[in-house]
């Protein structure tokens, strides 16, 4: 269970290797819409606080 053993993260880490116990990380990445991004931005301005009078 250490350096030597290439079925343990350890052991893939060391040898430099890739499998179940240490998968790649994806290269993918998410694209998102137009309107999926104006919304965002909507919904982050900052929005106006009314303060209630007594």
């Amino acid at each position: 269970m250490g350096k030597g053993d290439r079925k343990s993260k350890k052991g893939k880490i060391f040898s430099g290797s890739f499998g179940v116990v240490r998968p790649r990380k994806s290269k993918i990445v998410v694209l998102s819409t137009k309107k999926e991004l104006a919304s965002k931005k909507k919904s982050t301005a900052k929005k106006k606080t009314v303060k209630k009078k007594d």
